[in-house]
């Protein structure tokens, strides 16, 4: 009896340990591949700091610390102009003089970047969407020739000239339509320069941001004729070529070919005519006139 009492002990011993080395051997392997999964995450997703919104900004609002807050962001997925330290973000946000204006609307948890707030002490008027070199220049527009009020600030338009020509003779002037300016970007509607309207509104005036040469046509343009607004595709990249309509093209006609001269010009003769006697001859001379 004692001799089975203890061969079920030593069994029973031997069954526990063993039990208990494959427990410890299946929370070592788990904790191992726990280890390997996490470091395989780190080294594959590489995040940085970046600044976003905290909460929904809308345009003309001043940027302010609570405002923002920091998260992480797949470096490799990091969009351009974003802010990633709080001095460049926010460099003195107790100096008036060094606030930040919100340009574009944002949602909370949107990426801050460059394009969507003013440079520091900026105002979110024109000044701060005209980019170095470029001028702002005011086009009148109407519902006809603005598009029926769909025209928002950061849409890019080509402009018509529609009017009279001034050369030749009186039958030879002709009205006449053509493209006088391509892609030109608007930074304003009437007075507002919010490009986050969704709204139709009939315009009096368009603002549009030109080279300075681009301004003296334009100038030249609205004070001779009647300018009109054709809308470009947002992703839309091609360049238009040179147009011109007149009203002969619009309709085909084909105006009358001049006649055909004759080859050979007939060529006048000239005579003298002298008397002999009772007989009265006449002479072919060369004319002079």
């Amino acid at each position: 009896m004692r001799l089975v009492f203890g061969l079920v002990l030593i069994v029973g011993i031997g069954l526990a340990g063993f039990a208990v080395y494959m427990a410890k051997t299946y929370v070592t392997g788990y904790q191992t591949e726990l280890a390997r999964a996490r470091s395989a995450q780190t080294e594959v997703v590489k995040t940085v700091d970046v600044f976003v919104a905290g909460r929904s900004l809308q345009y003309g609002e001043v940027l302010k610390p609570e405002d923002v807050h920091v998260v992480k962001w797949p470096e490799a997925a990091v969009p351009e102009g974003v802010f990633k330290t709080i001095e460049d973000l926010l460099p003195d946000p107790k100096n008036p003089d060094m606030r930040r204006v919100v340009l574009r609307a944002m949602e909370k948890n949107e990426a801050i970047m460059a394009v969507k707030v003013t440079e520091p002490g900026e105002d979110a008027g024109l000044t701060s969407r005209l980019e170095r070199g470029m001028r702002a220049f005011a086009i009148k527009v109407d519902v006809s020739s603005g598009v029926s009020g769909f025209l928002r600030p950061g849409d890019r338009v080509d402009i018509y000239w529609t009017g009279d020509s001034t050369t030749g003779t009186l039958s030879q002037r002709r009205e006449f339509t053509k493209l006088i300016e391509s892609s030109i970007k608007l930074i304003a509607v009437d007075q507002t320069a919010n490009g986050d309207t969704t709204e139709a509104n009939i315009a009096g005036t368009v603002t549009v941001a030109a080279l300075p040469q681009q301004v003296a046509a334009l100038a030249q343009a609205q004070s001779t004729g009647r300018l009109s607004l054709a809308l470009v595709g947002a992703e839309d990249d091609t360049v238009s070529a040179a147009i011109e309509v007149d009203q002969r093209a619009l309709l085909g006609i084909v105006e009358d070919e001049a006649p055909v001269k004759a080859a050979a010009v007939e060529q006048q003769v000239c005579t003298i005519r002298t008397r002999r006697g009772a007989e009265v001859v006449a002479i072919p001379i060369p004319c002079t006139n």
